[in-house]
């Protein structure tokens, strides 16, 4: 009887330490970089981004991190009742100049022909 109780122990004591043990086992490269995705989430949810220009701004970056750390913000954002900020690095865009051709402006003048 002690060793099946031995056995349980052991079982008991293995199975609650299983998520100490992924932890263990992972390559803290890829811990950081899946952190630095999830800050890089909420940095654009606070930043007023929506998750789509967050993904084409940080294409090298885990989209489900990304997501993940936009999620996270977005409610606790909400709970909090805070408002977003809007980036600074944002340029407006450039005015487009126009060039203007003469002679296309002279075949815009032109009368219309007839049908017949």
């Amino acid at each position: 009887m002690t060793a099946a109780r031995l056995i349980l122990l052991s079982m008991v004591l293995t199975l609650a330490g299983c998520d100490k043990i992924e932890t263990l086992l992972t390559d803290p490269k890829i811990a950081q970089r899946v952190a630095d995705s999830k800050a890089i989430g909420s940095a654009c949810r606070y930043g007023m981004r929506s998750i789509e220009d967050c993904y084409a701004k940080n294409e090298k970056a885990s989209k489900a991190a990304i997501f993940d750390g936009w999620k996270e913000m977005d409610q606790y954002m909400r709970d909090n009742k805070i408002d977003g900020i809007p980036s600074k690095d944002e340029k407006p865009p450039q005015p487009v100049e126009e060039v203007l051709d003469e002679k296309a402006s002279d075949n815009s003048k032109a009368k219309p022909k007839a049908k017949p």
